[in-house]
């Protein structure tokens, strides 16, 4: 809990920037159920690098700066780190690197401007930011008003509370481990497919995964609206039930997930860190979490096309970028740690897909099978 002690370590917030928030990772998890998003940061890739930079752990607390950076003064000695967008990132007038962790002295100011590549820059403080947590996590969830300071991103004047730190400058980010930016404004996205996706027919995928789809200006950290192509749907869609409502790509009410690209009509939205968890729109296609950096590094009129992936390889990409994120990815670093890391998420199970109209229909069969034979005459196997 942050208290009025706390507020000796801290840095000041001479200039907000466009919604600079604070985030952690992976959010906040296990809350779809009380209608809260996980939040956290649209990048966290750039966000968890940003925080092995300064010896934190990959999640902790860090500001998200989104199109135009801050201007922050600091009252004490601090190491920190920036990566993500470059927002020409100035310390005293002096311009400084991003992806290295760089000594900010007592007094002195950063100040950062417009994105130019890329749309997100991340700051992490060695120490991480001291903010009280809301359901587990720190981070801002701006439309509910939660995490964060106040549930709001940062405002001018206000003093932003860092934990105490023994970190060191001088640490770098591996060239081969930074993302790779687009510098054209367009963007190769993988997509899995699912859960809806047999509602779509073969010439919607087709016109799907071969068109570009620009990114609307009405997009935010709860959807991403693209302009497109229009759809075409499947028997299931056009002929269905009255509870399915009105249009193809209605459907009764159903649990979203995060990623899921949102048909509403004919337009897509990917719902992304602060998005909806439920609603009555299908979701033919779903953005793997390892993808989720390139939606949070595009900007508005930017391209967006789409590589269909299975499964199988969204899980192996997703493996990979732990790794990553983590003190491999520095020049130099204990290999034993990461040998360690590597072991643990080799042991990792796949995931296993569970068609769940087919599981239903698997009970209905075995119910009339008993209420038919009763429960004596049914041989039972159980399984792992």
């Amino acid at each position: 809990m942050t208290n009025q002690k706390d507020f000796k370590i801290m840095v000041q917030v001479i200039k907000k920037g466009l919604e600079t928030s604070i985030q952690d990772y992976p959010g906040r998890i296990g809350t779809l159920n009380q209608g809260f998003p996980s939040s956290g940061p649209m990048d966290s890739w750039s966000f968890r690098l940003a925080n092995v930079l300064v010896e934190n752990e990959p999640g902790a607390a860090a500001l998200e700066c989104q199109f135009m950076g801050p201007t922050l003064k600091f009252n004490s000695d601090r190491v920190i780190a920036i990566t993500g967008a470059d927002m020409s990132p100035k310390i005293n007038g002096k311009r400084v690197p991003l992806w290295e962790s760089l000594e900010v002295k007592k007094d002195q100011i950063l100040e950062m401007t417009f994105a130019t590549i890329g749309a997100r820059s991340y700051i992490a403080f060695a120490g991480g930011i001291n903010s009280k947590p809301w359901l587990s996590s720190k981070s801002t969830f701006h439309k509910a008003g939660v995490g964060g300071i106040n549930g709001k991103a940062i405002q001018n004047g206000q003093v932003i509370p860092l934990n105490k730190s023994k970190s060191f400058a001088g640490r770098k980010i591996k060239k081969n481990s930074i993302p790779n930016f687009s510098t054209n404004k367009k963007w190769s996205v993988e997509v899995v497919k699912g859960p809806n996706d047999d509602w779509v027919d073969d010439k919607g995928h087709r016109m799907f995964l071969n068109s570009d789809w620009k990114l609307q200006s009405k997009s935010d950290r709860t959807g991403y609206r693209l302009d497109g192509p229009k759809w075409t749907f499947a028997e299931k869609a056009t002929n269905k039930g009255l509870e399915h409502g009105t249009f193809p790509s209605n459907i009764i009410d159903q649990g979203y997930p995060a990623g899921a690209i949102n048909l509403a009509g004919q337009t897509p939205i990917i719902l992304v860190n602060d998005g909806p968890t439920m609603g009555g729109f299908i979701v033919p296609y779903t953005v793997p979490s390892a993808s989720f950096w390139k939606l949070g590094q595009a900007k508005p009129g930017d391209t967006l096309n789409f590589e269909e992936i299975s499964v199988e390889k969204a899980q192996r990409l997703r493996a990979e970028q732990i790794i990553t994120c983590s003190e491999a990815s520095l020049e130099t670093y204990k290999k034993e740690k990461i040998t360690i890391l590597e072991k643990q998420y080799k042991k990792i199970d796949h995931i296993k897909v569970i068609d769940f109209d087919k599981e239903k229909m698997n009970e209905k069969i075995r119910n009339r099978i008993i209420e038919k034979k009763g429960m004596k005459n049914i041989k039972i196997r159980f399984f792992n």
